[in-house]
Parts: structure tokens; C-alpha cells; sequence
């Protein structure tokens, strides 16, 4: 008992201690999409035209460009994946296609990129849950009243979409985030909204927070969220905070 309460503590004692905020290095012509934290603390940033990995305190580490538009990302092993949608390739107004990307963690080189049609009109949000990709649409219209979430195998072979009856959102879903049963939706709006829902994705509650630009959980808990602002030169930065959990602003653990 005391050896293995010994390597517990040694385990927890590995992870990084996440300041409350911490900053994404230098400026870039796309604005936050998402944020992703893997085990040993590392931070990958999604900037629209550029993906980034800093280590836990913000210090650069790797940067490359990508085709426009990279969305929301989670990391999983020794992948990071990036949810995508690019004009489509007839040019017809606001028509679009929408792919997962797979990176290498640690140069962020490109390992695939396949093509998830089912994702109308634009891939937005991403997440993990045991081995199958769950997306959201970043795009949607106001004549919707509801959300769509489209699940995938880790081959991206469609298997089913699942309606998220959240009321409408803001061009649908930007962001978001499985823990422990429980998914975070973030969404654009005046003000920005959160959705949270049941593992089998049921509907539970939607609220003014701000997630829309990245939420991703911490390796020993709680959770990191995107933040980020245009500077007078028309360059995008970003930042994340640290909240134990996402809630309303009376509520929050960190701001």
C-alpha cells in the first residue's frame, strides 16, 4: 500500500502546475479556434492559419502554417487532431468542406488529413471519446434550432449524427470538450454561450460563458479556456485561463 501511494504521488507530482493564465507567444492573422493540453503539460494552439505547441508556461516550441480554416483540436497519444473546413472546390458562396487533420505532437508534422462530408456546411468543434471522433458544426444558419454533433471512427468511417436539442446558437458550435461523462459545447454569440450535455449527448443546460475559444481539460483536473483579442495592427492573440469548472460568471473559479 505505501509503494503504491508512493507512485500515485509521484504520478500527480509529474504533471505541471498551470498557472491562472498563460500566453500563446506572438501574434497571428487568424484568431484563437481551440485550445488542447496533452499528459505532460504541453499546449497546442489553433490560430485559424497556424498551429502552435508551447510548453505549460507559453514558451514556444513549434509553429507551422495551415490552410485556412483550422478549427477546434484535441490532442490524443501522440496525435493532435484539428477539425477543418475549406472552401469548397466549385467556389459556391458560403459552400464548404470539412476534414479532420492528424499532426505529429512533437514537430507538428502532418500524418493525414481525411475528408468528413457528413459535417454541414463546416466542421467547427472537436473532441475524443473512447477512440471515435465527435464533430459539430462551426456554420450553421439561423434557421436552426437545434445543434448536430456527427461521430466517427478512428478510421473517420461515419457512424451516426446525434441532434443536440440546445436551441440555436450562433453559427452552431465552435469548440468543445468530453470529461468524465460530461460535454462542453462552446458557441459564438453576444454574449457567448456554453452548452453542457449528458455523455449520450442529451441536452442538460445552456448558459452565458464564454468557451468559444477553446476549452480542454488539465491533466490533474479542471479545465483550461481560450481567450483572445485583435491588436491595432489587425493581429490576433491568445491566452487561456484556468476555471475548475466552466460556469456561469457569478459562479467561476478563475477569471
Amino acid at each position: 500500500m505505501r509503494h503504491t501511494c508512493l507512485m500515485a504521488a509521484l504520478l500527480v507530482s509529474a504533471f505541471p502546475a498551470f498557472a491562472d493564465e498563460i500566453y500563446c507567444p506572438g501574434t497571428y492573422d487568424g484568431h484563437l479556434q481551440g485550445i488542447a493540453v496533452d499528459a505532460e503539460g504541453h499546449i497546442y494552439w489553433s490560430f485559424t492559419v497556424a498551429l502552435v505547441k508551447t510548453d505549460g508556461e507559453g514558451t514556444l516550441l513549434e509553429e507551422i502554417t495551415v490552410p485556412t480554416h483550422h478549427g477546434d483540436l484535441w490532442v490524443d497519444g501522440d496525435r493532435v487532431y484539428v477539425a477543418a473546413n475549406h472552401p469548397a472546390s466549385n467556389r459556391e458562396p458560403g459552400k464548404r468542406t470539412s476534414w479532420i487533420y492528424a499532426y505529429k505532437t512533437d514537430d507538428l508534422s502532418v500524418v493525414w488529413k481525411k475528408e468528413v462530408p457528413e459535417v454541414i456546411p463546416g466542421a467547427g468543434g472537436l473532441a475524443m471519446r473512447k477512440g471515435h471522433f465527435f464533430l459539430a458544426s462551426g456554420r450553421l444558419l439561423k434557421d436552426h434550432d437545434q445543434n448536430y454533433v456527427y461521430e466517427y471512427d478512428a478510421d473517420c468511417t461515419f457512424i451516426e449524427r446525434h441532434v443536440l436539442k440546445s436551441g440555436h446558437t450562433y453559427l452552431g458550435i465552435q469548440t468543445m470538450a468530453y470529461v468524465d461523462g460530461t460535454w462542453w459545447f462552446g458557441c459564438y454569440g453576444r454574449p457567448p454561450e456554453t452548452i453542457r450535455a449528458r455523455e449520450n449527448l442529451y441536452f442538460e443546460e445552456k448558459f452565458n460563458y464564454d468557451c468559444s475559444l477553446g476549452i480542454a481539460p488539465l491533466p490533474d483536473g479542471g479545465f483550461c479556456v481560450g481567450r483572445g483579442e485583435r491588436n491595432s495592427e489587425r493581429k490576433n492573440t491568445g491566452w487561456l485561463i484556468t476555471v475548475d469548472r466552466p460556469a456561469p460568471r457569478e459562479n467561476k473559479a478563475t477569471e
